[in-house]
């Protein structure tokens, strides 16, 4: 496995005239590489002649200065993660100062109002801050692929978005959400709960099956109060916000549509790690 600290390395290699007429497939991480993070990585490397890997926490797209500080780190285990899936891998790790030079700062982007909701109702200028990391790595790679996990399922859109409206030539890929045994979403977070509260944090996959059950017959108020009491019964857990929307463009469903598919999203404290989760409805 390659490994490059600086764009330019990067960039010299894969323009090489050995790569530059290859497919390349691109996996953006944080690091604290688990099963999730691999499956993304197995997928890109079955499907690509060159998978790239990068490993980098973005700080711009942290609204909590000590969630970014207690970001799980851990660069040996990451390496040696991805080294038992591929040699031929390029792993991509950059200082903050490498990417944002002296200009720590998020770019402005109008995504019609998709940033604005759940996820970027609480975490002010969050898909500021990974719109622009992320469009400076596909810039950068300039991959045919780039494979992102649907548990981000709002981010996903997102990213969609921000590649079809600047015209970057890549296909953006979501793949399903890994689990584990519990039913717990597959998050770098997990490390940082309490053995118990882990296996107890299963239940909120368990809500939102409950949801996609109820939806053939239920209207989303009175699913999204069902949950809300559930949640008030478990005080191991903090609901911070539980809805319904459109998977396209994530407004809130008030009127069902035939022919429009929906999802069901959730966000919890649990242990002071906030989880999130959701899920396809029918």
């Amino acid at each position: 496995m390659q490994e490059f600290n600086t764009q330019k390395s990067l960039k010299s290699h894969l323009s090489s005239s050995e790569l530059k007429t290859r497919t390349i497939g691109f996996v953006p991480t944080m690091g604290a590489l688990h099963q999730g993070h691999m499956a993304l990585v197995k997928r890109s490397v079955e499907e690509n002649e060159v998978t790239v890997v990068s490993i980098f926490v973005n700080p711009t797209q942290f609204n909590n200065k000590n969630d970014l500080e207690k970001y799980p780190r851990d660069l040996a285990k990451d390496k040696e993660l991805l080294s038992g899936i591929s040699n031929s891998i390029l792993l991509f790790t950059p200082s903050v100062k490498e990417i944002y030079a002296d200009d720590v700062a998020s770019k402005f982007y109008n995504f019609d109002g998709m940033d604005q909701v759940m996820e970027g109702k609480y975490r002010k200028d969050h898909f500021a801050g990974v719109a622009t990391i992320v469009e400076k790595l596909l810039t950068l790679v300039m991959p045919t692929k780039a494979y992102f996990g649907e548990k981000d399922f709002q981010q996903l859109q997102i990213i969609k978005k921000l590649v079809h409206t600047k015209k970057i030539p890549v296909q953006i890929v979501g793949c399903p959400i890994v689990r584990e045994p519990n039913g717990l979403a597959m998050s770098s977070r997990n490390q940082r709960l309490s053995k118990s509260t882990r296996k107890e944090a299963g239940f909120i996959y368990q809500i939102l099956l409950g949801a996609n059950e109820q939806f053939g017959t239920k209207n989303a108020i009175s699913i999204a109060e069902w949950a809300t009491a559930q949640f008030k019964n478990r005080l191991e857990f903090e609901l911070e916000y539980f809805e319904i929307a459109e998977s396209d463009t994530l407004k809130k469903l008030i009127d069902r549509q035939k022919n429009i598919k929906y999802r069901a999203f959730v966000a919890v404290y649990a242990d002071g790690v906030r989880l999130i989760d959701n899920i396809a409805l029918n």
